[in-house]
């Protein structure tokens, strides 16, 4: 038997030894790619490098786990302008405003739509290799700008009304008090309201329930992060892609045929992709990423809003004036809808509430070396495949030499004393062409802008207009902000805030 068991061992041996090899070759391998990834260091004229401790991965945890307090900390350890790596890539992170026009204007060396592709693949399983992006933007703003704002608008008004007064049902007189959390109050409201504005139009039967869309968008939502980092976990692999096939199931029939009740521009949208050799599938996924671009961020920026003027008596009592004023002006002599276009006060609420929780990268790969030049004259050299990275919430938005005690809600911030808005705002002597940018800018800017603040201005004043709405404590403070949000537009809230409304008697 011993015999047997040392002929075996004598025959493996090789077969061992083959493997040990090969593991050895696999982690030399490895050692070199590592090495060579490592190795690079900066040149003259490029920005600060700054690689971080472990190899290829270098900064990638802490930048994903806080991206504000992380790109703080290398700020002020290296000024406006710095490299880092990040899983394997340099990432150049320009923080001076006055500088960014050299990044937003330059379309021949730096490039948007790569690194937006690699999203939409990470996130919405969409790939276009025939799409236009010019020609989607020119359709895009035709549809949102004119008499056709003024359509979707009107459309969007009635539905926030229909649902606000499912809202109030719960009720069963002037008296009952509902309770609900804040977010979950904006985002479910707005997002119906939205949904069936873009995706239903005015069509009333065999309509997909809306609210059956926001319970699985919101399960896809709340992946949205890690599934643009591919850091899922194997049941949240799982649990996104049945969300994701569920989502593109309930859209299907949106934008199809003249009956389908969807927007004109969503049609249209369909149209396009079908021009582009899309088929149906690839369609019903672009269907989601039009979903998640055209809802994912009013109803957050909402529930800062509110959740702003509840924990500020001040700001609330200044925003319900402005609306009382316009509630008592003749109906007949100006529609809602016009009087609601001239509102100072509340504006400049909301663009303080954007300034505090609006917080998208603005990203390009540099696909040829580029020289960029500073503001203050400094020249810094760009590596072909590189990404360069602006995030305007650290500057201009929350600069302290921008703006005065930058962490705290102002709702007259953007106001002169006289009552004009506020544009003069400057930085080291310099008047700033951006001085708080939550749309973008340049060309890749949110077509969709004036419909998002037209649907979050009537969201707001039908609601303190319709019901009485306090906070279940009046002690209560804003919660905390997901960190891990940063980068993704809107921000969203660690928890809620807790609220309860009731119909507002007649006068």
């Amino acid at each position: 038997m011993f015999s047997l068991l040392r002929t075996n061992v004598q025959i493996n041996l090789p077969k061992l030894r083959a493997m040990i090899w090969t593991i050895l070759l696999i982690v030399q391998g490895i050692l070199i790619l590592f090495i060579l990834v490592s190795k690079r260091s900066r040149s003259e004229k490029e920005p600060p490098l700054d690689k971080g401790v472990i190899p290829w991965l270098g900064h990638a945890l802490e930048f994903g786990r806080d991206a504000a307090k992380f790109l703080t900390r290398m700020k002020v350890k290296h000024g406006d302008i710095f490299t880092v790596r990040v899983a394997g890539r340099y990432v150049t992170v320009l923080l001076d405003p006055s500088s960014y026009d050299a990044v937003i204007e330059d379309s021949v060396s730096l490039d948007f739509t790569r690194y937006a592709q690699v999203l939409m693949d990470r996130i919405f399983n969409l790939r276009l290799p025939h799409h236009n992006p010019a020609v989607e933007k020119a359709m895009m703003k035709q549809h949102f700008g004119g008499e056709s704002l003024s359509c979707l608008s009107s459309t969007m008004h009635c539905h926030l009304q229909s649902l606000l007064l499912q809202a109030q049902r719960p009720c069963h007189n002037q008296t009952d008090w509902n309770t609900d959390g804040l977010f979950s109050f904006c985002y479910s409201l707005l997002f119906r309201a939205g949904y069936l504005t873009h995706f239903e139009g005015e069509q009333k039967s065999n309509r997909t329930d809306p609210s059956d869309v926001y319970a699985e968008y919101r399960k896809f939502d709340n992946l949205l992060t890690k599934m643009a980092r591919t850091t899922l976990k194997p049941e949240e692999k799982r649990t996104a892609q049945s969300v994701r096939v569920r989502l593109w199931e309930l859209l299907a029939p949106a934008g199809l045929g003249e009956g389908s009740g969807s927007s004109t521009w969503l049609k249209c949208y369909r149209h396009l992709l079908q021009e582009e050799g899309a088929d149906e599938e690839t369609q019903r996924r672009a269907l989601l990423l039009q979903l998640w671009a055209t809802q994912g961020n009013v109803g957050p920026a909402a529930f800062w809003l509110l959740g702003f003027l509840l924990t500020n008596p001040e700001a609330m009592r200044a925003v319900k004036k402005e609306f009382s004023k316009i509630s008592e002006q003749d109906s007949a002599q100006c529609p809602l809808l016009d009087r609601l276009q001239h509102t100072p006060v509340f504006d400049s609420a909301l663009e303080e509430t954007l300034r505090l929780s609006a917080a998208p990268f603005i990203t390009r790969e540099v696909v040829q070396a580029k020289t960029l030049h500073m503001a203050d004259g400094q020249e810094y050299k760009l590596r072909s495949g590189d990404r360069v990275c602006l995030f305007p919430f650290i500057s201009p938005q929350m600069d302290p030499e921008i703006h005065q005690e930058p962490q705290r809600f102002k709702y007259d911030r953007f106001l002169n004393q006289e009552g004009s808005v506020k544009k003069d705002f400057f930085k080291g002597g310099r008047r700033l062409k951006y001085y708080t940018m939550p749309w973008g800018a340049g060309t890749n800017g949110c077509v969709g802008k004036r419909f998002a603040i037209s649907s979050i201005r009537q969201f707001v004043y039908l609601v303190l207009s319709h019901l009485e709405l306090e906070l279940c404590d009046p002690e209560a403070q804003m919660p905390e902000v997901n960190t891990s949000r940063y980068g993704f537009g809107m921000l969203q809230p660690e928890g809620d805030l807790a609220i309860r409304y009731k119909p507002r008697r007649s006068r």
